[in-house]
């Protein structure tokens, strides 16, 4: 089968590889259709590995080179004699995180933060870059007919945005500052207005990633973080001045972060999904004297799978609209890895045909 695996960095290859074998007891094969780029993979492309496993991993025993791939959607092409919530020719999309049946996490519904996890596409031998996929059952959601292959490939990342709303605890009129207008932080506005948002702002410093969401018209509001009224912006239309009750940071940048804790009310919450390169620096003494609450969101529980899906096919989230590229498996490299790697380039999320 044809299968884009990551060897190191800058050396992605577009290979005839077999095909996984006859699935386990608790398995099923699914027949790619799309899948997309993350911003994990062009970090691997250009600096890896940096989560691909060099070694075998302790849960697969997979290591580079492998495909890479975690956010994709297709058919199941075959499935172990002991799966039973499944049948060939079920369109589905993928929850990534791979987990040691009857680890602590995983019994507490928290498989996703656990620190045994692989991750399809990442620490498994196939991802979605390839024409086949293997996974256990319980990593699959079925997707019903009123939502799209293209769609579903978009489940994981939507999924995610989902979750980081989740633990902002917004309540229905709220008002949420998302920080960073990439992929994740597109879908956090969306699902922030979902979850009834009555205001969402999203500010982000690379003009020509503003003017694409603009474009868009997603019916946010985008602002330049580095203006001198930013914070005014931001500020002025809220209830007496106070600030958002939600900020969302989705750069990974701490200059954001530092937005978010300034300009996210006293006793509001600051959700941080960005990831840094580097540790940073956090004004605890503001935090503290706002009384502000800093959490986290890392991927997502598998318990919200079906929720997001629901929320896809009622129109009540929309992802396929942050799709801004779409190129084959023969020209994904050249066309996708190396576009993306680009500072200026302003795709919001580039899908792979990968059945095409």
């Amino acid at each position: 089968m044809k299968a884009l695996r990551f060897h190191a960095a800058r050396d992605l290859r577009l290979e005839d590889i077999d095909p996984p074998a006859a699935p386990e007891p608790n398995d099923v094969i699914v027949a790619v259709s799309h899948c997309g780029i993350c911003g994990t993979d062009i970090h691997e492309y250009l600096d890896g590995p940096i989560f691909v496993s060099t070694r075998p991993h302790p849960l697969t025993g997979a290591s580079a080179p492998l495909v890479l791939g975690h956010e994709f959607s297709g058919r199941i092409a075959a499935v172990g004699r002991g799966v039973s919530r499944f049948s060939e020719g079920d369109r589905v999309a993928i929850i990534p995180h791979l987990n040691k049946p009857g680890d602590y996490f995983v019994r507490h519904g928290i498989g996703h933060i656990s620190d045994t996890t692989a991750l399809v596409g990442l620490s498994s031998a196939y991802g979605g870059m390839g024409e086949y996929a293997v996974l256990p059952q319980d990593n699959i959601v079925k997707l019903p007919n009123g939502v799209s292959d293209e769609q579903g490939a978009l489940f994981e990342p939507m999924a995610v945005a989902v979750n980081a709303i989740d633990r902002g605890d917004l309540d229905a009129g709220g008002t949420v500052l998302v920080t960073g207008a990439g992929p994740i932080g597109v879908l956090a506005a969306m699902a922030a207005k979902a979850a009834g948002a009555s205001r969402v702002v999203v500010s982000e410093a690379n003009p020509a990633r503003r003017r694409r969401l603009e474009s868009l018209e997603l019916g946010y509001e985008i602002v330049d973080p580095t203006a001198t009224n930013f914070g005014n912006i931001v500020l002025g239309p809220t209830e007496e001045g106070l600030g958002v009750d939600v900020a969302v940071e989705c750069a990974g940048n701490e200059r954001a972060l530092a937005d978010c804790i300034r300009l996210v009310r006293r006793g509001g919450t600051v959700v941080q999904v960005g990831i840094f390169v580097n540790p940073p620096r956090v004004d605890m003494q503001l935090l503290v004297s706002k009384a502000v609450t800093l959490t986290t969101s890392w991927g997502f529980p598998i318990t919200i799978g079906p929720r997001v899906v629901q929320m896809i096919a009622a129109g009540q989230v929309q992802p396929e609209r942050i799709i801004t590229g779409r190129v084959t498996m023969a020209d994904a490299i050249a066309r996708g890895f190396d576009t993306l790697a680009r500072p200026d380039q302003d795709h919001l999320k580039v899908l792979i045909a990968v059945a095409a």
